[in-house]
């Protein structure tokens, strides 16, 4: 589990975490992220929630999530 929501967090998502397989929750909502969804989170085979909401993000979400 991931837990970075509520921290003012600022620049793109890390395209690295899509290499985290075990990783289930991934909570980054409410920051001040930017940029695009890595379409690498699509390698998460194991995840089960993913919340980006409330951050400056630009673009669609992946095909791979």
């Amino acid at each position: 589990m991931v837990f970075l929501d509520n921290n003012e967090l600022s620049g793109t998502i890390p395209m690295e975490l899509g290499n985290c397989s075990q990783l289930n929750y991934l909570y980054f909502q409410r920051n001040l992220l930017t940029g695009p969804i890595p379409s690498s989170l699509g390698n998460l085979g194991n995840i089960w929630e993913i919340y980006l909401d409330r951050n400056q993000l630009s673009g669609t979400i992946p095909p791979e999530l």
